[in-house]
């Protein structure tokens, strides 16, 4: 009796190592000291000592049931690039520069290829983000997992000056609501898309008129990565009074974190065309509107508050950056939270 045996393949575990070494040094950054493959991944501060009160801003997360429809499609490259984005979104929002990111991978084999492909979608989406893959950990959890299958999920750290913290604390009456357009469903409400939809490769892979695509390619559709377009903001010299990251709970439970006590957000869902497939999600599940913007981002996937005077500044600088923005409506006084009208 061996290891292998048991279930485990060290061998195998060699194997995807070697093959996403070459994703992984893509994404490296000067500040990162030491290779591939050590037990721990090492980052050097000095680049930042000249900050006045330098900040670390942290953020861990996974992909949810999206991963479901990987499996049935055998898809592996984008679920990385998700992974990516549900953390470094969130830690862009406090205005924070991404760093480096971390990825865990646990699986009931490991199939090197399979792992490999995974983890070059994460050196995208570190990519895209402009932060390290420092390192990372697949685990063979015979037993406990079927062998195809796997688990996702991730850990960044970013940096930002304590002055420069988007707080939302200074968000009052008379703002403006800018929402950047989101590339689709991205990585939440997945356990109710998976109702709606009959999830087999028949149905996946069936094209859909009104989506101009597959319904698999449009729901495995990787989440945007907001990284760039907040730095040009920044760089642009708007000052961003609150940010929002539209994940699970939409609209109702995301917009109100950013906003201070007494602040309610007033949302013109008019102001935008809602894509296609939230249209269809709703017709297809007789899911309400109120549901709906629970649950899902509804094409857009950050809002931003700023005040009047910087509306058009941002929204040059959300198109520099290569994404869509939009004005989506304003603060007013109220405890409602968000009102969509």
């Amino acid at each position: 009796m061996d290891y292998k045996n048991s279930g485990v393949d060290i061998e195998a575990g060699y194997r995807s190592v070697e093959l996403m070494k070459a994703s992984v040094k893509e994404t490296m950054r000067p500040e990162v000291l030491g290779g591939i493959g050590g037990f721990s991944g090492a980052f050097s501060m000095a680049g930042f000592m000249g900050m006045e009160k330098p900040t670390l801003v942290s953020g861990t997360d996974g992909v949810g049931t999206k991963i479901q429809l990987a499996f049935i499609l055998d898809k592996h490259d984008t679920i990385g690039i998700d992974c990516v984005a549900m953390c470094v979104n969130d830690i862009a929002c406090a205005g924070a520069e991404p760093l480096f990111f971390l990825d865990y991978i646990a699986c009931g084999k490991n199939y090197p290829e399979k792992i490999a492909t995974i983890v070059g979608g994460v050196a995208e989406g570190c990519k895209q983000s402009g932060a390290t893959l420092i390192g990372g950990e697949t685990a063979e959890h015979p037993g406990l997992m079927p062998e195809d299958e796997y688990d996702l999920a991730g850990f960044a750290v970013g940096v930002v000056d304590e002055k420069d913290m988007i707080t939302g604390q200074n968000i009052s009456s008379g703002n403006v609501l800018i929402g950047i357009k989101s590339s689709g469903v991205h990585s939440n409400g997945f356990s109710l898309v998976r109702k709606i939809f009959e999830m087999n490769e028949a149905s996946l892979n069936t094209y859909v008129d009104e989506l101009g695509a597959t319904l698999g390619e449009t729901l495995l559709t990787p989440t945007r990565i907001y990284v760039k377009a907040l730095k040009s903001i920044k760089d642009s010299g708007v000052k961003l009074l609150g940010t929002s990251h539209i994940t699970g709970g939409g609209f109702y439970e995301n917009i109100p974190r950013m906003l201070p006590d007494g602040i309610t957000a007033k949302v013109n869902k008019n102001a935008y065309d809602v894509p296609p497939i939230f249209s269809l999600m709703a017709k297809k599940g007789d899911v309400d509107e109120h549901v709906m913007y629970n649950t899902y981002n509804m094409g857009i996937g950050m809002v931003l508050a700023v005040n009047p005077e910087d509306v058009d500044k941002t929204i040059a600088a959300v198109k520099a950056a290569g994404d869509d923005a939009v004005v989506l409506g304003e603060t007013v006084n109220g405890d409602e939270g968000v009102i969509i009208c």
